[in-house]
């Protein structure tokens, strides 16, 4: 200290002056980085899992973890950081692993999933979500709506368990409602097991790709659809149309059905969600 070397006073006498503790005098300095390192990991750990939150959020979620930090302390390890700025939120798709497409030989082994889009004749765009059994090709809903959160997608699923059982997979893309948290929850709790292909290969998913094909030619760009209405009433008469009547390259020219009946097929399944 200046006070000690340059006036000759004594440790004890120089802290009063500068009101500075006797502990804090022979401390060893530490490094800020060094002193800050678990404020610095436990930030970097919430920032990641939740990257949409703030400076606030992150605190209280820090706080109910058992960390008892000052939030001054936190604040000024959080702007160190520079997570005050802008910063990207969206997250990296997790590798995926090739899942084979072998053609099943019995129902409710597959269910592969899949979105379409077109607009209504006013401009409006609506979706559309297509459900298909991979073991006979049968198209189980095709779910038309405004918006198809994940929620709707359990729903609708919920309705076609109920009607067909349970598959023991689901097939589907890496769109953000096919995987939610809530949707892999879902599957959690029913022993269903999520075959995501991999990002960029629709290849993956062929079976729904070619349905939706036939979809886009015979129904969606046939039609000058008015309402939401229309689109499902038109869907569904195609749909059963499909399963019954339709002859399938792949399957010897015989219908879904024919090729593999579901025991106890319902005539009818409805479908009655809000638009």
């Amino acid at each position: 200290m200046f006070l000690v070397a340059e006036h000759k006073l004594s440790v004890l006498r120089a802290c009063a002056i500068v009101r500075f503790s006797r502990a804090a005098y022979y401390r060893a300095p530490r490094a800020p980085l060094e002193a800050d390192a678990e404020v610095i990991m436990a930030l970097q750990a919430m920032v990641e899992k939740h990257p949409r939150h703030g400076f606030w959020k992150c605190y209280r979620r820090m706080r109910r973890q058992g960390h008892a930090w000052n939030h001054k302390r936190v604040h000024r390890v959080y702007c160190a950081l520079k997570l005050n700025l802008p910063r990207r939120t969206k997250r990296r798709l997790p590798t995926r692993l090739r899942q084979p497409l072998d053609a099943p030989a019995t129902l409710n082994t597959v269910w592969a999933l899949d979105f379409m889009s077109d607009a209504l004749y006013g401009g409006r765009k609506f979706r559309t979500l297509n459900i298909i059994d991979e073991g006979n090709r049968e198209g189980l809903v095709i779910d038309v709506a405004f918006s198809i959160p994940s929620m709707r997608v359990i729903r609708v699923l919920d309705q076609l368990v109920a009607t067909y059982g349970r598959p023991g997979a689901l097939r589907m893309d890496n769109g953000p409602e096919l995987i939610s948290e809530a949707l892999a929850e879902w599957c959690g709790q029913r022993g269903i097991t999520m075959h995501h292909i991999q990002p960029g290969k629709p290849d993956q998913n062929a079976c729904i790709e070619r349905f939706n094909r036939s979809y886009r030619e015979d129904v969606l760009d046939a039609y000058l659809f008015g309402s939401i209405e229309e689109v499902q009433s038109i869907s569904d008469d195609w749909l059963e149309d499909y399963n019954s009547e339709r002859p399938h390259d792949s399957l010897g020219q015989v219908p879904p059905r024919t090729f593999l009946p579901r025991p106890n097929q319902p005539r009818e399944s409805s479908f009655e969600l809000s638009t």
